[in-house]
């Protein structure tokens, strides 16, 4: 839900035009920007008090592909175009130009929406491995295993003779 309601929205709006208030006293008295009254104004001067209301929905790669390239044919910036084609944030509009500039226009018809795959749906990338390496490699493990526990027991009896060495002194 939208921290503004459409009355609210409307008021501020009312209060700029009719009243002829500045943007910033209108947006103090709020409690928000003077960029959201500014896109609020644009947007009543564009399309009436049903320019205010919340839009929400998903747009189809061709608009999003009409609306880059008419915002460069021109020469609009993104809260003009935003405001011109109905879109309720002009960092949207940002989004679909980068991707437009980097990836190319037909990225823009790709739904990327969601959460990504889990890592854990990817197959196993450990390779098999033969019944003689696999030996070898038990093999290896149990040697490690044996001469770490003759190095604790080393170690053990190296420290015990150093306690005998110090109580006998």
């Amino acid at each position: 839900m939208s921290k503004y309601s459409c009355e609210q929205k409307l008021e501020a709006v009312l209060n700029v035009t009719d009243k002829h208030m500045s943007v910033q006293s209108v947006a103090k008295n709020l409690g928000t920007c003077k960029e959201h009254v500014r896109r609020w104004v644009k947007r009543y001067e564009m399309f009436g008090a049903e320019g205010l209301l919340k839009k929400s929905g998903t747009y189809t790669g061709k608009f999003k592909q009409d609306v880059i390239e008419f915002m460069h044919q021109k020469h609009l910036s993104m809260s003009e175009t935003a405001v011109m084609f109905g879109i309720p944030q002009d960092s949207t509009v940002g989004k679909w130009e980068r991707i437009y500039y980097e990836e190319g226009p037909q990225a823009l018809y790709i739904d990327n929406r969601g959460r990504k795959k889990e890592m854990s749906s990817k197959k196993s990338k450990t390779p098999k491995l033969t019944k003689e390496t696999e030996e070898d490699l038990i093999a290896e493990v149990q040697r490690l295993r044996m001469e770490n526990a003759y190095l604790k027991k080393l170690n053990a009896l190296v420290q015990e003779r150093e306690k005998s060495r110090k109580k006998t002194k």
